[in-house]
């Protein structure tokens, strides 16, 4: 495998070279366009065709051209894709990356080669340490966790069961929870895990209900949510005085006026709703509804700005990839219809607001309402370190 990465590597740095004597450079995007993460390859894809409508398709005094291939959300699909996309498009740039272990296949080949990776999804804290050619325009769990976990403290919650799935971002939303909310005076009762395919909430959801929690904390895959409100509503423990506290994923805009009325009430921590009020989202929603008749999550907002990234990028590199590219998406600050982003120059890590929200109903629909915000949020993995 080293053998075939670092011919990847070399053949990628002899394309990139003649890339610079070109007119166009490309962008491969890995999405999970099939598959049980369907709806974040949606997303995201809608969202780069919206950028591209909006911004026209030259950078860097070049011509862009976005190649999107669909992985179905397998890590091994994902990285012979990525190999080829380097190898033989020759592109200037990697993109998408729908899930945690999709993206850590893919960073021996961006390392190798010097091909910068824009994450738009996936969420585990480490992903942007596996190589220093990896940047991200989502999120992270523990940026997401930590303000829910102080809200829960100071809204008479003192005992809590969490669930997530059981993969890199649940396992850093329940430890990131657990830790802070223990550290305000809470009780974390029991900590269940669900897998990441094929989960059956019915059988945790029971043990929830036999604990008597004040509150349930739970993280879940995009795409997931709408599965898990049915049955949490089936085993009736909205019922049962159990409060239902979630990072954003849950309550996911893409799935949310599909879950009725047991959503409700909900109170999550992201770093995007489709209900933030400002200028720039109300235009970006606005025009991602008249282009693809569904409303946009947090996935096409990191879509969104993950093209904005690599133009500027682009832009600011002159066309150029490699070292180039990465250095010119450094540092990067701009106003997303999310609020305003830093790119951190030392850790490749978004920084961003993230907001507590309550679901609510709005003009007829279900949205997540906004009434908190912490402003400038770092990875809080990364200030441990």
């Amino acid at each position: 495998m080293a053998a075939t990465l670092l011919a990847a590597g070399t053949l990628a740095l002899t394309g990139l070279s003649a890339l610079a004597q070109s007119d166009t450079v490309k962008i491969g995007v890995i999405l999970p366009m099939t598959g049980p993460s369907a709806s974040t390859g949606k997303q995201i894809d809608a969202a780069i065709k919206l950028w591209v409508a909006q911004n026209g398709n030259k950078a860097g005094g070049k011509k862009v051209e976005v190649i999107v291939k669909d992985d179905a959300g397998v890590a091994d699909t994902t990285r012979r894709l990525a190999q080829e996309l380097v190898v033989n498009d020759k592109v200037v740039a990697l993109a998408g990356f729908g899930l945690t272990p999709l993206a850590l296949a893919t960073a021996p080949i961006a390392t190798q080669s010097k091909t910068p990776m824009v994450v738009m999804a996936a969420a585990t804290s480490a992903i942007t340490e596996a190589s220093p050619f990896i940047t991200r325009t989502s999120f992270t769990l523990p940026q997401a966790t930590l303000g829910l976990a102080d809200w829960a403290a100071k809204n008479k919650i003192k005992k809590v069961v969490s669930l997530v799935t059981d993969y890199g971002p649940g396992n850093d939303a329940e430890k990131y929870f657990a830790e802070r909310f223990t550290l305000n005076g809470g009780v974390v009762m029991e900590k269940l895990r669900t897998p990441l395919r094929g989960a059956d909430f019915a059988p945790v959801l029971q043990k929830v209900r036999d604990a008597q929690p004040d509150a349930l904390f739970v993280f879940l895959p995009s795409g997931q949510g709408a599965a898990f409100m049915k049955q949490f509503a089936e085993r009736g423990l909205d019922k049962a005085g159990i409060r239902l506290i979630a990072t954003g994923d849950v309550t996911d805009d893409d799935q949310l006026n599909d879950m009725g009325d047991v959503a409700l009430g909900v109170v999550t921590s992201q770093h995007y709703s489709a209900a933030h009020d400002s200028p720039a989202n109300k235009k970006f929603v606005a025009a991602f509804e008249a282009a693809n008749k569904f409303r946009p999550n947090f996935m096409a907002v990191a879509g969104y700005d993950g093209m904005r990234l690599l133009y500027i990028g682009l832009n600011g590199s002159k066309g150029q990839g490699g070292e180039a590219l990465m250095n010119a998406m450094k540092g990067q600050i701009f106003e997303s219809p999310r609020g305003p982003v830093l790119i951190d120059a030392q850790t490749r890590e978004i920084v961003q607001d993230i907001y507590t929200r309550k679901v609510e109903r709005v003009n007829g629909q279900l949205y997540n309402v906004e009434f908190d915000v912490q402003k400038a949020v770092k990875d809080p993995a990364k200030n441990r370190k």
